[in-house]
């Protein structure tokens, strides 16, 4: 593997990543709790790490057996970082906040989960993941979480955890949500500024029982769902390949500071636009180019 300070930099962020997310785990997690036991009735959301988790199984074990090491690692990297951290825990907080059954759900998945992902990334990080191994609850299967990582046993793809419906569906709903914070960063909205929004697409009990994460997680203040939405001619739109989002541009930007912006850059590129073709009209800068 070809060594440079980029790589060393990532790899320390992602070892960063990863211990603080077992950290925010085991600090919320009860203390009776000896092993993850997964409840029969799952919420979409834990129904769609838990197929994604099983894909990253197979994926992985299959890169592994084929000594594709890199794309093994990438799919580590981009399911841990990205599905697991990023996506996952922020989608439970307010449920472990919540406490009771549904608290109770998320958590064991939380550890399922985490004690899954330690092992596939125990052969690329073998000091930090026995490290977290050593402290999750696992006392209540010795046979297949032992004491130590390293005679544990591999994870093996399970079809009872395999829900396709689930995980395709739930992804729209990511897929939008991501869109919109994408569109809020670029216009440079802060992420506590609540943002009225109205999705139009033919799936709306999808979308409707999504609201939650919607307010949560792309700061939709008022969200109307609908299959065709009202729209006016100064909403910013959003288009996924199973919704379009509309969001009135008034409550996104200041337009005069807006327009003021881009005028400030137009006149920036208009000056840089006059100075080369001076420097184009020049003969003798010409005659000296190459």
């Amino acid at each position: 593997m070809r060594w440079t300070e980029t790589k060393v930099t990532n790899s320390r962020n992602f070892a960063n990543k990863l211990w603080n997310a077992s950290r925010y785990i085991l600090m919320n997690l009860p203390e009776d709790m000896q092993g993850a036991v997964l409840p029969e009735n799952l919420p979409i959301e834990d129904k769609w790490i838990l197929s994604l988790y099983n894909d990253l199984i197979k994926n992985v074990t299959s890169n592994l057996d084929s000594y594709e090491l890199g794309v093994a690692v990438q799919n580590l990297f981009d399911f841990i970082w990205d599905v697991y951290c990023d996506w996952y825990i922020e989608l439970t907080k307010p449920r472990i906040a919540e406490g009771g059954e549904t608290a109770r759900a998320a958590q064991n998945v939380l550890v399922y989960v985490m004690q899954g992902i330690l092992k596939l990334l125990h052969p690329f990080m073998p000091f930090i993941t026995e490290e977290i191994w050593q402290s999750m609850p696992i006392v209540a299967d010795k046979d297949n979480n032992p004491e130590s990582i390293m005679i544990s046993a591999w994870p093996v793809y399970d079809e009872k955890l395999h829900f396709a419906a689930e995980q395709t569906d739930f992804t729209k709903v990511v897929d939008a949500i991501r869109a919109i914070r994408v569109q809020r960063n670029e216009l440079n909205v802060p992420p506590s500024k609540k943002v009225t929004m109205y999705i139009e697409t033919s799936e709306t009990a999808l979308f409707e029982g999504a609201k939650a994460f919607f307010e949560r997680l792309a700061g939709a203040g008022e969200l109307t769902v609908s299959e065709k939405a009202e729209t006016s001619d100064d909403m910013v739109t959003i288009v996924t390949a199973n919704a379009r989002i509309f969001m009135p541009m008034g409550e996104l930007v200041d337009k005069e500071k807006e327009l003021a912006r881009l005028e400030k850059e137009r006149k920036a590129a208009q000056k840089d636009i006059d100075f080369l073709s001076g420097k184009l009209s020049n003969q003798g800068f010409l005659s000296k180019a190459p």
